[in-house]
């Protein structure tokens, strides 16, 4: 082998394990506040990283779509994103809904997935999933 074709083959060997490792792969994420995803999407978001969805994606975790351009995420066939309102921790454990960090998740989301939240019945205290062949006629299944 010639040293260019060697040298060829390192590169494309290299290339395909940076590749590799510049996804980022969410599993099982309940969620949790809106603030520590958006600071950790924003990251993601102007990195080059790639995003691939392989499990439950749900509350916050949702903020991936609106943060990650549509071309860098793919979804498995276990990918299930659970939509619902924003709520705050209220007086004796009791959760009211928090319409600014609701309306903050609305203006977030992409177009389409707020147009198929919107025949969904919009956000609300009740976890809408978004799944299956509905979730992969919005974005591609992972290879």
């Amino acid at each position: 082998m010639t040293r260019p074709v060697l040298l060829a083959c390192v590169m494309l060997v290299l290339g395909s394990v940076a590749a590799e490792a510049a996804t980022v792969r969410i599993v099982e994420d309940r969620g949790g506040r809106i603030g520590n995803y958006v600071r950790d999407y924003t990251a993601l978001k102007h990195s080059d990283e790639r995003v691939a969805i392989d499990g439950p994606c749900l509350s916050a975790c949702t903020l991936i779509l609106g943060f990650v351009p549509r071309e860098r995420i793919c979804v498995t066939r276990q990918a299930r994103l659970g939509f619902h309102a924003a709520w705050n921790p209220g007086a004796n454990g009791a959760t009211t809904i928090s319409d600014a960090g609701t309306r903050f998740l609305m203006d977030v989301y992409p177009g389409h997935v707020r147009s198929w939240l919107a025949r969904k019945g919009g956000l609300s205290r009740q976890m809408v999933y978004l799944e299956g062949r509905e979730l992969v006629a919005m974005y591609p299944r992972c290879r």
